[in-house]
């Protein structure tokens, strides 16, 4: 009897454990598969499709603005992974802080940003980097920079940059969570052995804290990377790829082309690109972090 129940619970459990299994494999990898054979054909959104091989990506390893959004991206990931991680395991470290009080609060209000829409987001800092309303113009003119004001995000040279502070401020607090949760599995009495021994918080964070959590900055580093491939939102916002191309990122360059180039195939075609290209990053920036490390003797 005790068997035949154990096995009754054994299928309802695989039964319920089934439905999220489908919906994951329904709403992640038909998508994928379907914009992959869609990306061999010429097709503009109708119902008539015409195959045209391989032409498609022939087309995309010419098309020097997918290359540009791609570094763009690249770009994106390479600051927001020292602005978002870099600066949360700052401020962990601060309020790790036995002189730090309420620390509950300071988690919240580091965590609220990431609770806020993307898209909110690029409006707020949109409104920021007004030339006649926004804060930004407002305290150069108060400080006796008036000379300074300009309409920034019209700044080819600049805007990528602009766009990418927003990115970084609403994001620190979540990677600060994922962080406080590797170092709180971090046995207290190491950090009093290393206080006993004369070493002080930098020391203590770069020999002690960031070896210990190695493994949670990797994943926070593969998940600012898998974001920020697909960054889009915000951006779409702020400034919708311009000036001219100058802010142009994959996922949008591909919402362009599908959408209001009305060229499927195509946009197909780049879905796929961003797909291969972030996994090929994600891989090569974990080899790079794992050799890193390795390097310094952290096993």
């Amino acid at each position: 009897m005790l068997q035949k129940s154990m096995r009754a619970k054994k299928k309802v459990v695989a039964l319920y454990l089934l439905v999220p299994l489908i919906v994951y494999v329904f709403s992640v990898f038909v998508p994928l598969i379907t914009a992959f054979v869609d990306s061999f054909f010429e097709w503009k959104g109708g119902p008539q499709k015409t195959f045209n091989g391989i032409q498609n990506y022939i087309t995309l390893f010419q098309d020097a603005t997918f290359w540009q959004s791609f570094w763009h991206n690249i770009y994106l990931v390479a600051i927001c992974i020292v602005g978002q991680i870099g600066i949360a395991f700052i401020f962990v470290l601060m309020i790790d802080s036995k002189l730090v009080k309420l620390k509950g609060m300071h988690r919240t209000f580091g965590f609220f940003p990431s609770t806020i829409s993307a898209v909110c987001v690029g409006f707020i800092w949109k409104m920021i980097y007004d030339y006649n309303r926004g804060i930004l113009n407002w305290f150069l003119k108060l400080i006796g920079h008036a000379d300074a004001a300009k309409v920034w995000l019209n700044e080819p040279d600049k805007v990528m940059l602009l766009v990418s502070i927003p990115l970084i401020w609403q994001y620190i607090g979540y990677y600060m969570v994922i962080l406080l949760s590797g170092i709180a599995s971090i046995d207290k009495e190491i950090f009093e052995s290393a206080e006993i021994d004369g070493a002080n918080a930098v020391q203590r964070a770069i020999y002690i804290v960031f070896p210990l959590i190695k493994n949670t900055l990797l994943i926070c580093i593969i998940l600012c990377i898998a974001g920020n491939m697909k960054a889009f939102d915000n951006i779409y916002v702020m400034t919708s790829g311009g000036p001219g191309t100058s802010s142009m990122v994959m996922a949008l360059y591909g919402y362009t082309v599908s959408f209001k180039q009305n060229n499927m195939g195509y946009g197909c075609c780049i879905s796929v690109a961003i797909f291969i290209l972030s996994l090929i990053v994600i891989g090569g920036a974990q080899k790079l972090f794992n050799f890193l490390l390795k390097d310094k003797g952290v096993e």
